[in-house]
């Protein structure tokens, strides 16, 4: 059994006429070869929507254990879409070990997020302040989180997603 050279021979040197190349073997596939691209920003997977009430009755209900996994999924999925971002596992352990910066990042990545997609920037940075320090008003957190995955959600249906 002899090897073939999937990859064509070099071209001859200047002023020699090229030889006819031969057809591609059977099953010769040129893009099996091809280098990986790098994704397009917002050309990746689009995330799941997720209902405010029923991730806000989880959170309850699991003692707030459903927040760090909210949390992975949501900048799990961001980073996966835009190919930028914090990502799942470095958004949890922030989540577990210094838990306030998160209301931020996840308002500040969802809201670059729609200003690369060319939409109206509708939460930021700032709008972690519902958290923080709205955490003393009582419902600041509630306000941050409807706000917050409401804008994921709208970003994610506005691409096909279903809830």
């Amino acid at each position: 059994m002899s090897e073939q050279n999937p990859f064509p021979p070099p071209p001859p040197p200047s002023g020699e006429p090229q030889p006819a190349q031969p057809p591609p073997p059977y099953g010769y596939a040129p893009q099996a070869y091809a280098q990986p691209q790098p994704p397009v920003p917002g050309q990746g997977p689009v995330g799941e929507v997720r209902s405010t009430g029923v991730a806000m009755l989880l959170f309850v209900v699991t003692f707030g254990i459903y927040g760090w996994y909210w949390w992975f999924k949501v900048h799990e999925e961001m980073k996966r879409h835009t190919g930028q971002g914090i990502g799942g596992v470095v958004a949890l352990v922030l989540a577990i070990f210094v838990g306030i910066v998160m209301p931020y990042l996840t308002s500040a990545e969802v809201g670059t997020m729609q200003e690369r997609a060319g939409r109206r920037r509708t939460v930021s940075g700032v709008t972690g302040l519902w958290y923080f320090p709205g955490m003393f008003i009582l419902v600041g957190p509630i306000i941050w989180f409807v706000k917050t995955n409401g804008a994921i959600n709208d970003y994610w249906e506005s691409l096909g997603a279903r809830g």
